[in-house]
């Protein structure tokens, strides 16, 4: 396969971690999925001043962490599949903070980020907020409210739409749930094969 590092990105619920796996066993590579854990989410969900900052800036030094790290694994010795992309945690920010935050978090990501791979494909898994709503309901007990996962749609929709850095396969996922593990990969595994540079849509069958 052309690619040695694929990252798959969307929005909750979308996929991503389950699909990383499977890819990562497919092409016999390794899966990188995002450590979730954060100290300060729970002050951040419940509205403390200050607490936005602090769990951005807390996501965007693990995040870095976790790609340097990868960067160090001998990269292109094996396919790596993550589940994430250090941009992630700038979608999320612009989401997140204020305008006095997000001046001092640009500050601190920008040399952060030409210091982690970059991926040589991007899969970006997209879905209207309504169908990830359900499937989220199915799997975790605290889903984002219907406005502020609608938010986090339209920011994922933007950000991939002046996306150019790297081949992107747009892979929409409307009526096909890769965080099931029975669903087929056959047809998206050939798309990934055959992805040429650029920007790419593919919509599975049934889609």
């Amino acid at each position: 396969m052309n690619f040695r590092y694929i990252a798959i990105e969307g929005p909750p619920g979308v996929g991503k971690t389950t699909l990383a796996a499977r890819l990562a066993e497919t092409f016999e590579g390794e899966a990188l999925k995002e450590t979730k854990n954060n100290p300060f989410l729970a002050d951040f969900l419940k509205g403390r001043p200050g607490a936005a900052f602090q769990a951005q800036i807390f996501f965007l030094l693990n995040r870095y962490r976790e790609l340097s790290e990868l960067a160090q694994r001998e990269l292109f010795t094996q396919t790596r599949v993550s589940d994430f992309i250090l941009a992630r945690d700038k979608i999320y920010a612009y989401l997140n903070l204020d305008d006095t935050e997000l001046a001092l978090y640009e500050k601190i990501y920008r040399p952060l980020v030409n210091e982690v791979p970059t991926p040589e494909l991007i899969v970006y898994l997209q879905a209207p907020s309504d169908v990830l709503s359900k499937r989220l309901r199915r799997s975790i007990a605290l889903v984002p409210s219907d406005s502020d996962l609608r938010e986090i749609v339209r920011a994922y929709d933007y950000f991939f739409f002046h996306y150019s850095q790297t081949p992107l396969l747009v892979v929409s996922c409307a009526a096909v749930d890769f965080g099931d593990i029975e669903t087929d990969l056959t047809d998206l595994i050939q798309e990934i094969q055959l992805m040429p540079g650029g920007t790419r849509f593919y919509v599975p069958a049934g889609g």
